[in-house]
């Protein structure tokens, strides 16, 4: 038992009330080991390589491949899923979601986690 653990309930205690369980948090490598779908990657992978023969490398400055609207094809593939619940088209949502992060065309591309938007937002 930690000692935070016991400061957490000890007013629990006091009132009679059950205590809270103690949640263990999972090693690094554990979590690396469960928090990740290999499946998934793999399916990533083939589709993006299976592409590359067929549209051309990605990630390489294609002007052409840097036009392409990738979020309307997010939206599409999104409604599809929900449709027929194809599990391929959540694998090329994956995909066309890193190609835009890659390389994405929106005039205000940027990346800011919700924490640092939370602090923008408060000021």
């Amino acid at each position: 038992m930690s000692i935070q653990f016991f400061f957490d309930n000890l007013w629990r205690w006091k009132c009679g009330l059950p205590e809270e369980e103690e949640i263990r948090m999972p090693s690094l490598e554990e979590m690396q080991r469960t928090q990740w779908l290999p499946a998934f990657e793999k399916a990533q992978r083939e589709r993006l390589i299976m592409g590359a023969f067929r549209y051309g490398l990605n990630f390489t400055g294609n002007q052409n491949k840097s036009n392409y609207d990738r979020i309307s094809s997010i939206i599409k593939r999104a409604e599809l899923y929900k449709e027929t619940g194809n599990d391929e088209l959540l694998v090329d949502i994956a995909n066309f979601a890193m190609l835009e992060f890659g390389e994405g065309i929106h005039p205000n591309k940027h990346f800011k986690t919700s924490a640092q938007t939370d602090k923008t937002e408060r000021k």
